[in-house]
């Protein structure tokens, strides 16, 4: 297992699955494709115009063409935190699927999610120097302020949801995908985490801590 992401390449035995999002290791095969015929063999050869890789955690294949991945669409970006609101992991999912054929297109739906979080979080998700200013004063920890802001500077300054700007690159956008995962797993799944383990005390503890607090 590994902590860091790792995004398929052609070159790589073992990455984070497109499908399953598992680091697993990949059995690559030559795939003899036809209008009549497709199947693959258990032969390595990695100059094979059409790949395949096959997981060996949840058995899919994903699709190599002259080393690029056409099966399943995707940047091969870690999947979208469990956490974030339905329409922030839709932002994302769609960032993912365009990423290759316009990463400005998927840096604009990228700093959309981002403001859409700082919606969630209770600011106005209008102006993201604002946000992040307004998040700050009521408490952000200073590395999710560093991330967003790294966002907003990312975007050339570009402060209004889906902005565009030439400044995005496949390189960036990568970037952009952990940093909203790392944003919402900072003020989304930790606090969510904290909160159940808080609820999990019996019911005399909580209530010895709340009347210590308000003594």
């Amino acid at each position: 297992m590994t902590g860091k992401h790792v995004t398929p390449a052609a070159d790589l035995d073992a990455f984070h699955c497109p499908l399953c999002g598992t680091y697993a290791k990949q059995q690559w095969f030559r795939l003899d494709i036809s209008a009549r015929n497709t199947n693959y063999q258990n032969i390595v050869d990695r100059n094979a115009e059409f790949q395949g890789s096959h997981c060996s955690r949840c058995e899919q294949m994903a699709v190599w063409f002259k080393k690029q991945m056409v099966y399943p669409i995707t940047s091969g970006a870690p999947h979208a935190n469990g956490d974030l609101p339905d329409l922030v992991k839709k932002d994302y999912r769609e960032a993912d699927a365009i990423a290759q054929l316009s990463p400005r297109g998927a840096g604009a739906l990228l700093r959309l999610a981002i403001q859409r979080i700082c919606k969630h979080l209770g600011q106005p998700g209008k102006d993201l120097n604002k946000d992040i200013a307004a998040l700050v004063a009521n408490g952000l920890p200073k590395k999710v302020q560093e991330a967003l802001d790294t966002v907003r500077v990312i975007g050339n300054n570009c402060v209004h949801p889906g902005q565009m700007t030439d400044f995005d690159s496949p390189d960036v956008v990568r970037s952009l995908f952990a940093l909203v995962n790392f944003i919402a797993e900072k003020t989304i799944s930790d606090p969510k985490a904290v909160e159940t383990i808080y609820e999990s005390l019996p019911g005399t503890a909580r209530e010895a801590i709340k009347r210590r607090d308000n003594t």
